[in-house]
């Protein structure tokens, strides 16, 4: 049988048979399937053909459709009882495999620099192959993370943390592709955002970040338990600020300025001698 709203929905559109193949990197030959045989493409393809026409996936295949509550359920990969009992390959598998979007937030997540120190490099690289990365850090200079430091018991080495994780990142400011910004909220959560996957730290008042647990969410057409965490991310990141604006950075600046003109001064030195 035709699928008739596909059709309709295609006439009104942008696309034609074609171009919205192309669009897909499908043969046109299987768009028209879809219309006059009325085969129900793959979930994901047709999540991605839904939303390049606007339209609800739900009313071009009903099949499709999900119940709500059984999607979030199903959004829900594995619950780990602490962040330290996470498998490390699991984070590098995620960041190695994201193509689209890889946003970080937390206040200082330098377990990530330290226990998988090519990440910062795999970053960049992801940044140059066209990926967007999103990069949200505490600034070490504000009371809210000395408050942080209060609650876990840490008092300054929260913001010590934090200047040393900016650190290991300092690389990454400026570059082409990779938006790094510093915010200066209340952690409820961390959140790590590989496309369509999604690690949470969930904080515990007065305990470890490492000691917290971890949440794995796939995102899964019809749930809505990923997208809550996007759009808290996202809340949080119209309201952060880019490094280049922080004392932190200015401070760095002016210390890595100072660096190279010591060594400047010292080079006739070393030739005279």
């Amino acid at each position: 049988m035709a699928n008739e709203r596909l059709r309709a929905t295609l006439r009104a559109s942008s696309f034609t048979e074609e171009s919205l193949a192309l669009h897909l990197g499908l043969d046109p030959k299987s768009v028209q399937r879809w219309i006059t045989r009325g085969v129900v493409p793959r979930r994901s393809t047709a999540h991605q053909a839904a939303q390049a026409l606007g339209t609800p996936l739900a009313y071009l295949w009903p099949d499709l459709a999900v119940d709500p509550a059984t999607a979030a359920e199903t959004e829900i990969v594995r619950l780990y009882p602490h962040r330290s009992a996470t498998p490390r390959e699991l984070w590098l598998d995620l960041l190695t495999q994201a193509t689209g979007r890889i946003w970080l937030f937390a206040n200082a997540s330098l377990f990530l620099p330290e226990d998988n120190p090519e990440s910062v490099a795999m970053l960049m690289n992801k940044a140059a192959a066209g990926a967007s990365v999103r990069i949200m850090m505490g600034d070490p200079d504000t009371p809210e993370m000395a408050l942080r430091g209060v609650e876990e018991q840490l008092y300054d080495a929260i913001p010590g943390r934090i200047r040393m994780a900016l650190a290991y990142y300092s690389p990454l400011v400026d570059i082409p592709g990779i938006e790094f910004r510093l915010h200066r909220t209340s952690l409820y959560n961390s959140i790590f955002r590989y496309d369509d996957e999604m690690l949470i730290n969930q904080h515990i008042y007065g305990a470890y970040g490492y000691i917290a647990p971890i949440l794995h969410l796939r995102r899964v057409e019809g749930g809505d338990f990923f997208d809550t965490y996007i759009r808290s991310f996202e809340r949080v990141w119209e309201t952060a600020y880019p490094i280049q604006e922080s004392n932190f950075h200015r401070q760095r600046q002016a210390l890595l300025a100072d660096s190279s003109t010591a060594a400047l001064q010292q080079s006739p030195a070393l030739e005279q001698r």
